[in-house]
């Protein structure tokens, strides 16, 4: 029963069967044909699919059989619809890689149906990037902006990442693994990966911990959100953070619970007695680079620190990098000298990759409890194997071996940055250079110049940088938080370069068009909150 004598337009029984004439893909239903038009219709339909955003460039179009089996056509409408959209460069065939969505061709007026157009959700505003109050979605916001040069921190050389290394110990994983350790694991996580974190906090951090206390969590974003969760069931709403500290930590916190007072930091680290002044009976922390001054917390507040926790108050500690560290000596982790009140969070992310989304916690006693009841209802664990991979990576040695390449590519491209800054902004000064994935730069009250306007700008030259005051709320220096390690020497030095023109050209106006406005928050002191000058001067680190 042909509607139409045309090769290829007959409606094939063998293919679909009798009345099936829909798929799933794009919803596609051969009885909205006109007689004839079958053709005609499905290269329409995929055009306007492709030109809407139905199908973006990279998608993969069913196979001609298997679609021309679900709409219940002959195989020959299909091939004849996608050979049209191939001619034009929409598709294009990839072999064994099936047909794929290569060319997206914006509408024309008239080519999208009125109704399709009235269905289409309306455009998001374009996100404003810099500015004094950043919402929480505004890291996404930074990530999905395009740059030639991303200098922004907290990422460590992903193309380092051990990919050779992972590739064994996945297949030793794989080899070794019976049926049963594919079903839902432990939701504190596998005992290998328990034991394989406790000795390397062991043997790396001075930590001294059972397997039975680590919890491995999704990386310290999820760790600070099981606290903030534990810690209101407690009755705890309140959590001290260092300021300047990190946003994004901030942000987390501040989810869950009522609010995240700022402490000052200096040179020393924070400020114990301001802590005190502040009432909160706990505070977050991270005192072995700090966030992002770079400063470690001083021997004296660390004793006053612990002093304070031994009465009573609760430390969040954020080891988040102090693995990464070039000109100074180890120091072990505030949890090795008070585990009872300290909260340790520590991960991967700034070691092999964030992508992979795993890191651990360990919690004093009296909040096991709540923090393992709050992983139950998040997620009920962290995927199974790739905790197996991590773990025989720590237990083989290989994650020491990455780690000291780390350093060393880390360390030359940490120098390229500095050296670039003495040439093209010798009057900035660099703090925390020992150690860490990134340089905090302060800029000098004279040039007046407003980081957020400086981070806009630099955007707009195609380098991607976070502004200072986004970690800061107390009166604080201007200045820009850059990172180091996931660029090449070259690009560090062309961003500096580009960040060095954008700081001249404000200098020489006779007002600058980036100074902060009278009534503004004070962020352009020469010294630190405390009036006590960092340990840098400018051109030099600190």
């Amino acid at each position: 029963m042909n509607r139409s004598k045309e090769s290829g337009e007959d409606r094939s029984k063998e293919a679909g069967g009798p009345g099936e004439t829909g798929a799933d893909f794009l919803q596609l239903d051969a009885s909205d044909a006109q007689p004839g038009g079958l053709t005609d219709w499905l290269a329409r339909r995929l055009r306007e699919a492709v030109t809407d955003g139905r199908l973006p460039a990279g998608s993969r179009l069913p196979a001609s059989r298997v679609l021309a089996a679900e709409l219940g056509v002959s195989r020959g409408v299909v091939t004849d619809a996608y050979r049209r959209l191939a001619e034009s460069g929409q598709l294009a065939g990839r072999g064994r890689g099936g047909t794929v969505v290569v060319a997206v061709t914006p509408a024309a007026p008239g080519d999208v149906p009125d109704d399709a157009l009235a269905a289409a959700p309306p455009s998001r505003p374009v996100p404003v990037l810099f500015r004094d109050d950043p919402d929480p979605e505004v890291f996404d916001h930074l990530r999905a902006a395009p740059a030639r040069i991303d200098l922004t921190p907290g990422v460590p050389d992903l193309a380092a990442f051990p990919r050779a290394a992972w590739l064994r110990a996945e297949r030793a994983v794989l080899d070794g693994l019976a049926a049963h350790d594919l079903g839902y694991g432990d939701v504190r996580g596998t005992p290998a990966l328990r034991q394989a974190v406790a000795h390397w906090l062991a043997r790396n951090r001075g930590i001294r911990a059972d397997p039975e206390e680590v919890l491995v969590v999704a990386g310290t974003a999820q760790a600070l959100a099981l606290l903030g969760r534990a810690l209101e069931r407690a009755g705890i709403t309140e959590v001290a953070v260092e300021d300047p500290g990190s946003l994004g930590a901030r942000q987390h916190l501040a989810h869950w619970l009522a609010a995240t007072p700022p402490v000052p930091v200096d040179a020393e680290g924070i400020r114990v007695d301001a802590l005190r002044t502040t009432g909160a009976p706990a505070v977050l922390l991270t005192p072995a680079h700090q966030y992002p001054t770079g400063v470690v917390l001083g021997g004296e507040r660390r004793r006053g620190l612990l002093r304070w926790a031994a009465e009573g108050g609760l430390v969040i500690e954020d080891d988040y990098d102090a693995e990464h560290r070039y000109d100074r000596p180890p120091l072990p982790a505030l949890r090795a000298e008070l585990p009872d009140r300290v909260c340790y969070a520590g991960s991967i992310s700034k070691l092999l990759a964030p992508a992979l989304r795993t890191g651990w916690l360990l919690v004093p006693p009296r909040l096991r409890d709540a923090v393992l009841d709050a992983k139950r209802f998040a997620d009920l664990g962290n995927p199974v194997l790739s905790q197996l991979v991590l773990a025989r990576l720590m237990e083989s040695g290989e994650l020491e071996r990455h780690l000291r390449l780390l350093r060393r590519r880390h360390r030359r491209r940490r120098d390229a940055m500095i050296a670039a800054i003495r040439t093209h902004l010798p009057t900035a000064t660099v703090h925390g250079a020992a150690a860490g994935l990134h340089l905090m730069l302060t800029l000098p009250e004279e040039l007046g110049c407003d980081d957020i306007e400086l981070a806009t700008a630099a955007l707009a030259r195609g380098v991607k940088v976070q502004p200072l005051s986004w970690h800061a709320r107390l009166p604080y220096p201007s200045g820009l938080v850059l990172g180091y390690a996931a660029r090449s020497p070259g690009e560090i030095a062309e961003g500096v370069a580009a960040l060095g023109e954008l700081v001249r050209r404000a200098g020489r106006q006779p007002t600058s068009p980036w100074s902060r406005p009278a009534s503004g928050t004070v962020r352009n002191s020469a010294t630190g909150p405390t009036g006590r000058p960092f340990p840098a001067s400018p051109a030099r680190t600190g």
